[in-house]
């Protein structure tokens, strides 16, 4: 018996877990948001931030499609700053400390107002399925509950263990308690559970700081917001400051590494390759004489401090002495004690690239359950996931994003093609096409998917085809002005060639020639990416076109690769661990040669498949990114 009925249920509510139920509830599903701790909506486990090289992107492109992420951040950000300002466009990456307090009050205040949607404190302890297709879940509480489709975002609950040196103990985070009956129940449904580990850095008292100590590092000005929807951001409020191991605290570490968990042969799990424990720096990296440390502010209305960078699974007098080694925090004391914890995945071959399983229909998987780590990269899955499990309850077809598209479909593809052996971090590197991806450029990209699913209101997409066209009205003036009199070393040369010169800066039409924007600074910074790099945007849009015929020549579910004539053994054992559903997804697997894919279409076409519609073809929808002016 079912006590209740839902559309979509959502089981978890970090990062994932908020966008998937938003998305849902907004494309017109009903949803059910189960959580085991209703005041830690969104909550930071770790560091109180959002955004970075490659993460920031990532939140663009979350807000274009019509998430929550960058509305939120904007509104309770307390310092803002553009990384890698002084790099290229494409590896630019807006950052926001954070609120941390106030980013959770606000994105639980957000999902309580949204029609449709029930926010509830429970536990999922078993997901109900019959013939391959998810019926609904179980829950402590409530009892059974009907649903059309499912989305399991566990973060790092299931089956959740810290360690903090030699005690370990069972919990989701510090202070919440793990799930351990869910992963029972995926483990009954046939996927294989794996574990992987992350840990955190202890929490600070400000008031045993010496800050004077510290160098400071302040929020850029203008300060760099998230969103395309809404006007401005909350400013910046507060300085972050940056500390610096010494060789008395890499001491301290290096005698005490015994009693690590890390080193101790308790953790079996596989850590963040690019975001490693303190003790595993001074291990990996011995000739190295200090460390950056970052003490980040959690909020306004709280003395304490998060020491980026001092990740550890060390015994708490440990870490109090590492600490009181380092200028500046001779009296510090912790809050709380950093930890290391493990938790349960599923490696993410399990699913189609839209995120719902290939063995349960209906069944989603968004977030740390697929192997990654961050909110951005959970936050990017949950709105995909809770996308297509609203198309799922009601009877549509699934919404593929590609890679050629965003960092999110960068991410998906990775993980759906090549899976996870440690934790998932974006990086700008792991897109073959970064220029065309720059976080300036992900509205224009994306807002058109948004818009077509009821995300993005008609206002937020009309003010994005306006910039548009406002841009493309200046290339037009600026293609028509030329420099006269006293500039005559130029010839007479239009704005627009000068532009592309790598000595001239927008700024310079303005003050050496007199020229008139009619743009904001942003657009007149996007307008200046597109005509430098014009000739490499239109080489990766060359690139892109070739990569997309691949992309849509499907491999049939059947397919023995042991039968394919050609292929060496250990590509056969590659395909057929992963099973890529399209020649373009083969070939972005490891080792796979020109000569292999070359087989494997003539094997296809053999069967009549190649130069057909693939299935990944039919899934995206009609709306398709415009082509980037260039003039």
């Amino acid at each position: 018996m079912m006590s209740a009925s839902y559309d979509v249920v959502v089981v978890g509510a970090g990062h994932a877990g908020c966008e998937a139920a938003l998305a849902a509830a907004r494309m017109g599903c009903s949803v059910l948001l189960v959580t085991l701790n209703a005041d830690k909506v969104a909550a930071m486990s770790c560091n109180p931030a959002i955004g970075g090289i490659g993460k920031g992107h990532i939140v663009r492109e979350i807000d274009a499609l019509g998430g929550q992420m960058a509305q939120v951040i904007d509104q309770t950000g307390i310092q803002f700053r553009l990384l890698n300002r002084r790099k290229g466009p494409a590896v630019r990456g807006p950052r926001a400390q954070a609120d941390k307090a106030g980013y959770s009050r606000r994105f639980k205040q957000v999902i309580e107002l949204q029609e449709r949607l029930d926010l509830v404190q429970d536990e999922v302890i078993e997901l109900l399925a019959s013939s391959g297709r998810v019926e609904g879940v179980r829950c402590l509480f409530r009892g059974n509950i009907a649903a059309k489709s499912v989305i399991v975002s566990a973060g790092t609950f299931l089956a959740g263990m810290m360690h903090i040196g030699t005690d370990s103990f069972a919990g989701g985070r510090l202070g919440d308690p793990s799930s351990s009956e869910l992963g029972k129940s995926l483990k009954r449904l046939g996927f294989e559970l794996l574990r992987l580990k992350t840990g955190t850095p202890p929490r600070l008292d400000g008031r045993t700081i010496d800050f004077e100590r510290l160098a400071p590092q302040s929020g850029d000005e203008p300060p760099p917001k998230f969103s395309f929807v809404i006007p401005e951001c909350n400013g910046n409020k507060v300085n972050c400051y940056l500390a610096r191991t010494t060789p008395e605290c890499h001491r301290i570490i290096r005698e005490n590494l015994e009693r690590s968990a890390l080193f101790s042969g308790k953790i079996t799990g596989v850590g963040i390759r690019y975001c490693p424990s303190i003790e595993d720096k001074i291990r990996k990296f011995p000739h190295r004489e200090a460390h950056h440390i970052f003490i980040e502010p959690e909020g306004l209305t709280t003395d304490e401090y998060y020491a980026n960078g001092f990740a550890t699974s060390l015994p708490y007098d440990v870490q109090v002495a590492m600490l009181r080694a380092v200028p500046g925090l001779e009296e510090v004391k912790i809050t709380r004690p950093g930890y290391a914890i493990e938790y349960d995945f599923i490696q993410p071959t399990n699913l189609h690239p839209w995120l719902e399983t290939r063995r349960i229909a209906g069944l989603f998987l968004a977030g740390q359950i697929n192997g990654t780590s961050g909110y951005e990269e959970a936050a990017g899955q949950g709105l995909i996931a809770g996308l297509n499990a609203a198309l799922k309850a009601r009877g549509d077809k699934p919404f593929v994003i590609s890679r050629r598209e965003a960092y999110i479909g960068v991410m998906i593809d990775d993980l759906v093609t090549l899976g996870c052996r440690e934790p998932y971090r974006m990086f700008t590197a792991r897109s073959e096409h970064r220029l065309l991806l720059a976080a300036a450029t992900a509205d224009e990209r994306l807002m058109g998917y948004g818009h077509q699913f009821g995300l993005i209101t008609d206002e937020a997409y009309g003010y994005m085809m306006e910039r548009k066209k406002a841009r493309e009205r200046e290339m037009h003036t600026l293609r028509r002005a030329h420099t006269k009199g006293r500039h005559a070393e130029f010839a007479g040369a239009s704005l627009l060639e000068l532009l592309r010169r790598p000595e001239f800066r927008y700024a310079d039409l303005t003050d050496r020639f007199g020229f008139e924007s009619n743009l904001s600074q942003a657009d007149r910074d996007i307008l200046e990416m597109h005509v430098k790099y014009e000739g490499y945007i239109r080489r990766e849009e060359s690139q892109l076109a070739d990569a997309a015929k691949l992309d849509r020549i499907k491999i049939p579910t059947d397919t023995d690769f042991e039968c394919v004539p050609g292929l060496r053994a250990e590509i056969k054992e590659r395909l057929a661990e992963l099973r890529p559903e399209t020649l373009g997804a083969a070939r972005r697997i490891p080792g796979m040669t020109p000569a292999a894919i070359s087989v494997l279409s003539i094997h296809i076409a053999g069967r009549g498949n190649l130069g057909g519609t693939s299935e990944a073809d039919e899934l995206v929808p009609v709306v398709r990114r415009p082509p980037i002016s260039t003039g």
